[in-house]
């Protein structure tokens, strides 16, 4: 185990809605203010997704994330960027032709879904692998397109870090990074307690942990109640931590998260209790190999 600990704050993701969290940010100023206050609480690294600031729903816009963006750098340029990659890939089947895109599909060319990176060169980008239900839809990442993504990130010069759901996508890191598609070791967070992916528990956590390439750094975090219960577990098998309003909105059952920084707060406290402490952006740069 190892005393400092990279946490990552989630701020908005693309499927929380205002109804179910009024103080969700959606705003790029919304979400950029968001990133800075869970950085003063100890997060080192900030996943950001952009919405519509009219609508709240999920964006794909350069300039919202041009914005966010360019307003955390103004004000903690050391804090670690990690820009979604993720939307663009849910399928709906219609009901009359499975073949036909229905409502709620929004699959693009996987160009598309990193295009925003080698503009804006967040120093990180997640890059999903996984290729599973989700809910009434599916989410598609083939090999072929995971693989175009991989490198026009990599001809961007940012980091990679690599979502992974089932054990199947880990087998598939396994094969990009063997075919030189990836860097390995690699940088990889464990997504658990999604229906139909990794269970939120010890026994899949540490199970996953094991089929990853020696040296791999990692993080293991819960959606929902399996949230706090995770930050704790990841630490004690050796990864870091992720905590923010993309995974949960809730301090306790019942309760609402007042905030990102709260969740961060709490996340810290946990670590705190079994001796460790938040890594600063410039430990975590250094851990990250990271400019």
């Amino acid at each position: 185990m190892h005393e400092k600990v990279v946490i990552t704050c989630a701020v908005t993701g693309n499927i929380t809605t205002r109804e179910q969290c009024p103080v969700l940010p959606v705003t790029p100023e919304e979400i950029a203010d968001s990133a800075l206050l869970a950085a003063e609480e100890g997060a080192a690294v900030v996943h950001i997704h952009v919405r519509d600031p009219a609508t709240g729903a999920p964006s794909m816009e350069l300039e919202y994330y041009r914005e966010a963006i360019d307003r955390i750098r103004a004000r903690r340029p050391q804090l670690i960027l990690n820009v979604t990659t993720g939307p663009g890939g849910r399928f709906a089947p219609s009901a009359e032709k499975p073949s036909v895109a229905g409502p709620g599909t929004t699959l693009v060319r996987p160009e598309l879904r990193v295009a925003h990176i080698p503009i804006l060169k967040p120093d990180i980008c997640t890059l999903d692998l996984n290729t599973m239900n989700s809910g009434k839809q599916v989410v598609i990442n083939t090999p072929s397109n995971v693989t175009t993504m991989a490198r026009v990130i990599r001809a961007a010069g940012v980091m990679p870090e690599i979502e992974l759901f089932d054990t199947g996508d880990i087998h598939l890191a396994r094969d990009l990074i063997a075919a030189g598609e990836l860097e390995g070791p690699g940088l990889f967070s464990f997504v658990l307690g999604v229906k139909y992916g990794f269970n939120a528990d010890p026994e899949t956590l540490f199970y996953a942990r094991n089929m990853l390439p020696p040296g791999a750094i990692w993080t293991g975090f819960g959606v929902g109640r399996a949230s706090f219960p995770m930050v704790a577990q990841s630490w004690l098998l050796g990864g870091h931590a992720r905590v923010g309003l993309e995974d949960n909105i809730f301090m306790a059952k019942g309760v609402l998260a007042p905030s990102n920084a709260a969740l961060v707060c709490r996340a810290r406290e946990i670590l705190a209790g079994l001796g460790a402490e938040p890594a600063t952006p410039a430990e975590a740069r250094a851990l990250f190999k990271l400019n």
